[in-house]
């Protein structure tokens, strides 16, 4: 098939892997116990059919899959900030504080890291280029999307398979962030870290399985034009499609400034857009017609098919010819964030770490859908403020790091600045955001793990 028809296609298959996914999540009890997200098991799926396994799909499916997150990951980033009222800087500083001093260092920490067993190990036994090292939170933090997104960037700067590895990257990522997740979250939950939940409570099974039973469903979005005029769905998608094409526009602006900058990609830009066009639909009186559920359907939408499509077309090839320094840089990373959650959260939150940490360790493993999916669990009614601070920390954090303007510019930096210049400025941000945190009094030395709780109301 070609042209629409074949992209049309190639979108239904998707999707079919998407479903099937989610029916083996409802279906398999290995997959409810570690919370593995339906997309994740459609894009293995279709990974399985692929060229590099069974090879019983035709190769166009999977040359339409390839652009699919490259695209996607704009929507998303154009969605975060759109209606969103952001607060002023000193609200979201008394209140996302200190979660974002602890965002910093452990995203921060994973580009130091990396940056460091790069330089100690992987390029003197394997000979990879310095900027190996940005793999690990561009996928981790970053994601599937930020991973795609960079593929014209790792192109332009001599390594065509970082972004294959990224997207593998991801991968690991998000199975590190639910898994770990879920493993630390029952041991905390017997400790009683957890300010809502007993080891008697537990999780509850309906979010294992993944289907809400009829007492628990609750209304995903709110209609705020009327359909007779245009459809409340397709009117969110139109603004959407504004904050991407202003991101477009200044893109255009970018790619002119150097020429090394000619592969940078169009999604940081476009959450500016979404950011732009908030602030100005405010003054203008029509932000009052924003749905902020509607805006999170679209990008969760994007996300599930962005994530079946990035795992179905990862080039294997590519991933088996640098497996053992990949999978150094993984253990590397899994290790940083396992001791950012056990050991750094309890002392750099004065209270609610538990609940905190663990939503910053899914966020910096698996991406922001993973961090509140994590929230979910320890506080499914948001009785703590954590849902707050970790939104306020997000609107300061995204900006930069997640698949922000450093991880898109990481590999610039590394090729202009060196690698161990790199790892210096990197162990700065560090250490800077630490000595932040203890100025604020925020810091413990001898952290009480299962007393120091605050609840809202």
């Amino acid at each position: 098939m070609e042209g629409l028809t074949g992209v049309f296609f190639s979108l239904c298959i998707l999707l079919l892997f998407l479903l099937a996914g989610k029916i083996l999540r409802a279906r398999v009890a290995l997959f409810q116990r570690i919370f593995l997200p339906a997309s994740i098991i459609g894009g293995f799926l279709g990974l399985i059919f692929g060229p590099y396994l069974l090879d019983l799909l035709p190769e166009f499916l999977f040359d339409t899959w390839r652009q699919i997150p490259g695209l996607l990951i704009n929507i998303v980033f154009a969605t975060l900030f759109l209606g969103v009222m952001i607060p002023g800087i000193k609200t979201m500083w008394e209140q996302g504080g200190s979660q974002l001093c602890f965002g910093m260092v452990v995203g921060s920490g994973q580009y130091l890291v990396a940056m460091l067993v790069t330089a100690l190990l992987l390029v003197p036994l394997f000979d990879v280029p310095p900027i190996f090292a940005t793999i690990l939170e561009i996928g981790f933090a970053g994601g599937h999307g930020t991973a795609a997104g960079m593929h014209q960037v790792f192109a332009e700067l001599g390594f065509p398979a970082g972004s294959a590895l990224a997207q593998m990257s991801a991968t690991v990522g998000i199975i590190t962030a639910v898994v770990g997740g879920v493993f630390y979250i029952n041991i905390a939950i017997r400790k009683g870290y957890c300010v809502n939940l007993s080891e008697k409570k537990g999780i509850p099974q309906f979010k294992k399985v993944g289907l809400i039973p009829e007492k628990e469903r609750f209304t995903s979005s709110r209609a705020t034009v009327a359909s007779e005029s245009i459809e409340p769905l397709a009117f969110h998608f139109a603004i959407v499609g504004l904050a991407i094409l202003i991101g477009w526009v200044m893109l255009a602006g970018v790619r002119q400034i150097h020429p090394i900058l000619g592969g940078f990609p169009l999604f940081p830009l476009a959450m500016m857009g979404g950011m732009i066009v908030q602030a100005l639909s405010v003054p203008l009186k029509v932000s009052q017609y924003y749905d902020r559920l509607t805006f999170e359907r679209i990008l969760g939408f994007s996300l599930d098919v962005l994530v079946v499509a990035a795992i179905a077309s990862i080039r294997l090839d590519l991933f088996v010819e640098n497996l053992w320094p990949f999978l150094i840089l993984m253990a590397a990373g899994i290790a940083w964030l396992f001791f950012s959650l056990v050991y750094l959260a309890p002392r750099m939150f004065p209270y609610n770490w538990l609940e905190r940490g663990v939503t910053e360790y899914g966020m910096q493993s698996g991406v922001t859908a993973m961090g509140l999916l994590l929230l979910r669990l320890v506080d499914p009614h948001y009785k703590t403020d954590t849902a707050q601070a970790f939104g306020f920390k997000q609107m300061l954090y995204e900006p930069f790091l997640g698949g922000g303007f450093i991880t898109a510019t990481a590999p610039f930096i590394v090729i202009g600045l060196g690698l161990w210049w790199s790892i210096w400025a990197a162990a700065a941000i560090v250490l800077a955001f630490l000595l932040v945190s203890y100025l604020n009094g925020w810091m413990q030395k001898d952290p009480q793990k299962r007393g120091n709780k605050k609840k809202l109301g």
